[in-house]
């Protein structure tokens, strides 16, 4: 927490006890107490970007009226990557902030993973011109693994220079759990660094022993619970379980029915992934909250998971209430149910166009990132070394996978695809210039029927993706990928159908968000006309690189067998 002057904890004094009138007043609202779940009429008080006085009635040198709308605390984005909208973060902030985000708590894992320290210098410029409060926790794992060829490396000593950063919070997600497990040194040395700060987890399905080992490491978050018994064992272990429900990994259904009143202390909620479509669709954290409440938990838990229960899992003591002393971050809604957002306030500044006007930008970065050479059909062939292959079986609505085993066609010495049996091609193409591999295999769940589509985004090492039927189609979209310096693109018959430039690093636009949202509807209907089935084509490739998540990904260098943590040969 910042140290407050005596000239500002005086002016606070006097406005919050009524002497001075308040720098602003929000009059007449109905306050959601946290504590007891009751709706109470009053004033709220703020002086410059602190709430000074409730349960009172306050003069003003500025008035809002309130009109009985319901204030509830602003919302606490708990763990996403802002790469993972496809804009700038500064267009992050115009894009959901009015959806009641106040803080938002950021791993640059994406980008960084493409252009290294670069982008914590990137992102925590942008962090510093945000009008909600956008935190920074330093990427842990880059690159992830072993198994794949990122764009950077960083160790220990490059994460500590960025330690003390105001805007940093601690360490990002700790996905290399078998590196923490095994006491791997390079883990530890990050580990030992941040002992004294905030470290994210990254845990999916550790359950037992071994998950004593993890959080004995200090790792005290998780966002990768996806079963309520796997939830309820982390919380009663010290964990706070961050319930996420992004554009593609959907866990609130199956987590809802432990949010109650008295677990809601160690449950928050974050998206962790969730692209403009979805967010102009549906919404941000407040559909999280209408979606969670609609499926029975009671609103108060509900709210109280996306404020207090976010503000102290992760140290920031001056907020997460409506209560004096704490930032000014407050959300007027029309329906406590709905969670209608009417009107937001984050640090005192009413969110609306002018408080965006007159923000420097801040230029963009990794425009040149894509380097893979130039493909050909050839490329994608996959050498049969008998009639039964390794698939990647999708999950709709999860990044966890399926590891199948399927009777292919073989011809001319190569696996084909499959199309009864729902089995295409599917490959990743390193672009970072450190070397041409290129990882071939099968995908299960698509519905493709031809053509191919593809993306730049591909998590973790951000490689190209490209899922397919057919094999020029799938070399035109790569490297048509490389020429628009990164992006989404469909490919039909030799053709493009449908594409989105993404020049920041390959993986953000540098266009205002509205602009994203034709181009990404484009997409899913150009997918669809392929045949696929996915209501996320594009994110759900964008996980299929991920060899931290089981049980079978795909990486530049081959397929990955995740429960082995290892290569297949």
């Amino acid at each position: 927490m910042t140290r407050i002057d005596a000239a500002t904890l005086a002016r606070r004094i006097a406005q919050g006890r009524g002497t001075n009138p308040a720098d602003l007043v929000i009059r007449d609202v109905r306050l959601l107490d946290l504590v007891t779940g009751e709706l109470i009429r009053t004033d709220i008080a703020i002086a410059g970007d602190c709430i000074v006085g409730t349960y009172g009635s306050y003069q003003g040198a500025r008035i809002v009226e309130g009109r009985g709308r319901i204030a509830v605390p602003g919302f606490i984005d708990t763990h996403l990557h802002v790469e993972s909208s496809l804009v700038t973060p500064m267009e992050f902030d115009r894009c959901v902030t009015r959806h009641g985000v106040t803080t938002a708590i950021c791993d640059p894992h994406e980008i960084a993973n493409v252009l290294g320290r670069t982008a914590f210098d990137y992102m925590l410029e942008g962090a510093g011109r945000t009008v909600m409060d956008l935190r920074v926790q330093l990427s842990s794992c880059v690159p992830a693994t072993h198994l794949e060829t990122s764009g950077a490396r960083l160790e220990a000593a490059d994460l500590v220079a960025y330690r003390d950063h105001p805007k940093v919070i601690g360490l990002a997600e700790f996905m290399n759990f078998p590196g923490v497990l095994h006491q791997d040194p390079a883990c530890l040395a990050k580990l030992e660094a941040f002992s004294d700060r905030q470290i994210d987890g990254h845990a999916p399905l550790l359950v037992g022993l071994d998950l004593n080992g993890y959080a004995a490491a200090g790792i005290r978050t998780d966002h990768e619970t996806t079963t309520a018994d796997e939830a309820l064992e982390k919380i009663r272990k010290g964990m706070t379980v961050l319930i996420r429900e992004g554009s593609v990994s959907k866990d609130l259904h199956a987590l809802a029915p432990l949010l109650t009143l008295q677990t809601s202390p160690f449950l928050a909620f974050c998206t962790d992934d969730r692209n403009p479509l979805d967010i102009a669709e549906e919404g941000h954290l407040d559909f999280i909250i209408r979606t969670a409440i609609a499926l029975g938990v009671p609103p108060l838990a509900a709210y109280r998971s996306a404020s207090l229960t976010a503000a102290s899992a992760f140290g920031l003591r001056d907020r997460g209430m409506i209560a004096p002393g704490k930032r000014a971050d407050i959300v007027l809604l029309d329906d406590l149910e709905t969670c209608a957002v009417s009107q937001v306030f984050a640090g005192g500044v009413a969110v609306d166009e002018e408080a965006y006007r007159g923000r420097q930008t801040v230029p963009p970065v990794g425009l040149d990132s894509m380097k893979a050479r130039v493909v050909g059909a050839e490329d994608f062939l996959v050498p049969a070394t008998g009639s039964t292959a390794s698939v990647i079986g999708v999950i709709p609505g999860k990044i966890i996978t399926r590891h199948l085993r399927m009777e292919l066609p073989v011809r001319n010495g190569a696996m084909g695809v499959d199309l009864d049996q729902d089995a295409v091609k599917v490959a990743v193409v390193a672009r970072h210039g450190i070397n041409d591999n290129i990882g071939r295999g099968f995908v299960h769940g698509f519905g493709m029927k031809r053509g191919a589509i593809a993306s730049s985004v591909g998590h973790d090492s951000h490689n190209i993706c490209v899922v397919g039927v057919d094999e020029t189609d799938m070399a035109i979209a790569v490297n048509r990928l490389v020429a628009i310096r990164g992006g989404f693109v469909v490919v039909e018959g030799g053709a493009v159908r449908a594409e989105l430039p993404l020049p920041i690093a390959g993986l953000m636009s540098d266009r205002p968000f509205e602009e994203l949202i034709r181009p990404l509807s484009d997409l899913r209907e150009a997918a669809r006309a392929l045949g696929v089935v996915l209501q996320e084509p594009f994110l759900q490739v964008a996980f299929l690189p991920l060899p931290v998540i089981p049980h079978l990904k795909i990486s530049d260098r081959g397929m990955v067998d995740v429960d082995r943590f290892a290569l297949m040969v």
